[in-house]
């Protein structure tokens, strides 16, 4: 399966209405859908996630930024227009001349465009007759549905939406001698057209939706670039390719390396499921995916990992919760330069420790020799967290967390 076609449908977050705890809240951290009980943010608020999508990314974007993140699109394939793809068009022109014994369809958009681009080439009545004769399988109940609205009839389909389920059932009935039409989308699948092959069956791939490094490499470096700066709390995946593409890329520009250390250590690696994550775990990268294939529950995913990672200090008589590039004060949103996040993450490190002055200097970003630039930053830093009094200054020394005295003894036992 390639989980591109993981869609909105059925999942879709903004739309749907959430039930509520008595105390008005909504459950698992998601943004209220209406005035009564509005949180002043949503539950990724101050965190950056990473968008790696070429097709519906603006869905998953608007998902992720109605719940309070961050976004830096740099999408990392493109796609190639149906109505310019002359392997499809070959693949369909061969179908209908040349009968196959069976036709799987793994994806329903892929199987929906498969169709209209047929239509627009003049083909498509002649490929839906063509289907008509043969043994038509669909992966899951979204491909029997898109089969359906075209007029045609399944002659099975897995109640587990599982290729392998798929598999079994072909080698079970003997492949060897028939012709395997196999709707692709965007991938081949891993091991399953070989194990067809060595069973005696010949494969035909229709490639439906083929995907292309991105004409404008610009915004998949900026998010490149931003991933091995820990400029990212997140990125998301909804496709093996672009996996591989982001790897790639990374690869070209001599940042593999560092992009892995940033992905296994600091930056969460979000996949839409299984298939999609292989390219990463092949690369020893761990990764995090929803039961459900679909965006939405992705995006209820990184509601729940994501502020699970927060560091959370009690501090001066306040409950502070440090995220990617804001803060938490009693509750209240509080956005920080970089200069300060860089700051608070160390002395976050060392709770009611005192951190000197040049080794502070030493996180901020750019800084040069003059220990004045901590003061600076420091400052702003006060200001944006609007009560000084969490940082205390150590005279001669440097900076602490104005750790609260109760819990300041469980850091020091």
């Amino acid at each position: 399966m390639d989980e591109e076609d993981a869609g909105m449908d059925d999942a879709g977050m903004d739309e749907e209405r959430r039930p509520r705890t008595p105390g008005g809240q909504v459950p698992d951290g998601q943004v209220p859908d209406g005035p009564a009980g509005q949180l002043p943010h949503g539950p990724l608020a101050g965190f950056t996630v990473g968008v790696t999508a070429a097709r519906r990314a603006d869905e998953l974007i608007a998902l992720l930024r109605r719940r309070g993140a961050g976004v830096v699109h740099g999408p990392a394939l493109r796609i190639v227009p149906l109505a310019d793809d002359t392997e499809l068009l070959a693949a369909t022109e061969e179908l209908i001349d040349h009968a196959p014994d069976v036709v799987l369809a793994t994806t329903a958009i892929g199987f929906r465009g498969w169709v209209e681009a047929a239509d627009g080439w003049g083909y498509g009545e002649r490929l839906l007759d063509r289907l008509r004769g043969v043994e038509l399988l669909a992966r899951g109940p979204k491909v029997k549905g898109a089969v359906r609205a075209a007029g045609l009839t399944e002659s099975w389909s897995p109640g587990s939406e599982s290729m392998a389920e798929v598999l079994d059932r072909l080698l079970d009935e003997g492949v060897a001698g028939r012709r395997i039409a196999l709707q692709l989308h965007g991938e081949p699948l891993p091991g399953f057209v070989e194990a067809l092959t060595e069973a005696g069956a010949e494969v035909v791939p229709v490639p439906v939706y083929r995907w292309m490094p991105p004409e404008d490499i610009v915004p998949l470096d900026r998010l490149l670039d931003a991933t091995v700066a820990r400029a990212l709390d997140a990125v998301t995946f909804t496709s093996a390719p672009a996996a591989a593409s982001l790897t790639g890329r990374a690869r070209e520009r001599g940042l593999l390396d560092e992009l892995l250390t940033a992905l296994r250590q600091d930056v969460l690696a979000l996949c839409v499921g299984p298939v999609t994550a292989l390219p990463l775990q092949g690369l020893d990268v761990p990764t995090h995916q929803p039961e459900r294939f679909r965006l939405g529950p992705l995006v209820q995913l990184l509601c729940q990992e994501l502020p699970a990672r927060a560091r959370v200090l009690p501090l001066a008589g306040h409950r502070v919760e440090i995220r990617g590039h804001a803060v938490l004060v009693d509750g209240d949103l509080r956005p920080v330069p970089p200069a300060g996040m860089a700051l608070l993450g160390l002395l976050a490190r060392r709770p009611g420790w005192v951190v000197a002055r040049a080794e502070l200097l030493r996180a901020l970003p750019g800084a040069g020799r003059d220990e004045h630039a901590v003061e600076t930053a420091m400052a702003r830093l006060r200001t944006a967290l609007g009560t000084p009094k969490l940082i205390q200054t150590v005279v001669k020394r440097g900076y602490r967390l104005a750790v609260d005295p109760t819990a300041e003894a469980a850091y020091e036992g």
